[in-house]
């Protein structure tokens, strides 16, 4: 028996894609219960969910009244009655041997947890929207975060997207923590390693992720891992990755080289050069992923944008631990 959790709120532009792929697996039926744990949406989302649990009843809806995703993955998990756990995204789209290959690597391979590679889509066909797909698919935007930019073949690695686990990982280590609205992910597969777990990525097992349709959704989403990353390495007593790094370093290089620019003529000309060189490395690895002129010329700003509000939120999350000794927002909604 396995068990499909996926948290959603106010997915009715993916949310029937996602289901339409969950029917289409080739894993029986008669062996997998699907879980939706909602936010209490209020667009099309349940009325869509509501409609499909009539034709098939392994699909269950859950109520998430506070909101956040890693009170729907607890919630979904104490609800759950298999002895695997897959979470899924409903900003994704899954192939049809997604369940079947990940059950069975997860059987044969020794791992606490096995995911897949993400292949990023636009939301939608227009050039901001691909420059967004691009960019979060580009070692420039996301350094090496293997299931984002893809991988030769299986690897160990500290984190993969919408994990695959065995129901007595969560007795051994617990339940997601629900203060990370954020991040929440990246904490757990932290503590399966630090556990003696490993976590595996396979280059096979290949899932459509439809990207932010904005700028400001992007920026937003970027700037909340940013602020709830310093709490996963409070949690873990430990850096989950270098790669966290390189974002907070450039906002404050941004800061620190603009103050000091205004006293120097030589610190204002080398500061020039680095915006201008990172305005080319964005052109340069952007030409990797389009020709499209117009989805180019926008590439080097969503890289500024997912940089930028990273860094801003990360030094935010900093000076909130210091101050408060917590990080909160309303929801990640």
């Amino acid at each position: 028996m396995i068990s499909i959790i996926c948290p959603i709120y106010n997915e009715e532009s993916h949310i029937e894609d996602c289901i339409l792929s969950i029917i289409s697996q080739d894993f029986p039926k008669e062996e997998m219960e699907v879980l939706f744990v909602d936010g209490m949406s209020d667009d099309r989302t349940r009325n869509i969910i509501e409609n499909y649990i009539q034709l098939y009843p392994f699909i269950r809806l859950l109520d998430n009244p506070k909101h956040t995703a890693p009170v729907a993955l607890n919630v979904g998990i104490r609800a759950a009655h298999g002895d695997i756990i897959l979470r899924l995204d409903a900003h994704s789209r899954y192939p049809a041997n997604y369940f079947s290959l990940l059950v069975n690597k997860l059987k044969s391979s020794g791992a606490d947890n096995v995911g897949g590679v993400c292949n990023t889509l636009p939301a939608k066909d227009t050039p901001i929207c691909r420059a967004i797909a691009h960019a979060m698919s580009s070692p420039f935007g996301m350094g090496n975060s293997h299931f984002r930019i893809g991988v030769g073949q299986e690897k160990w690695v500290d984190t993969v997207p919408f994990g695959c686990f065995r129901r007595e990982i969560f007795d051994k280590i617990g339940l997601f923590d629900e203060e990370l609205v954020r991040n929440q992910d990246d904490e757990f597969n932290g503590r399966i390693i630090q556990h003696g777990g490993k976590i595996l990525l396979l280059p096979q097992v290949v899932v459509d992720y439809f990207a932010r349709d904005s700028i400001s959704k992007t920026a937003k989403m970027f700037y909340q891992y940013g602020l709830f990353k310093p709490l996963v390495n409070k949690k873990l007593e430990r850096p989950t990755s270098l790669r966290q790094f390189f974002p907070p370093l450039f906002v404050a290089g941004l800061v620190v080289g603009g103050l000091f620019s205004i006293y120097s003529p030589v610190i204002m000309w080398l500061y020039a050069l680095v915006l201008t060189l990172y305005l080319l490395s964005g052109i340069f690895f952007g030409l990797r992923c389009t020709h499209r002129l117009r989805d180019l010329l926008l590439m080097p700003f969503v890289f500024a944008a997912i940089h930028v509000c990273y860094g801003i939120g990360y030094w935010t999350g900093m000076f909130k631990l210091m101050l408060h000794g917590k990080i909160s927002v309303q929801s990640n909604h």
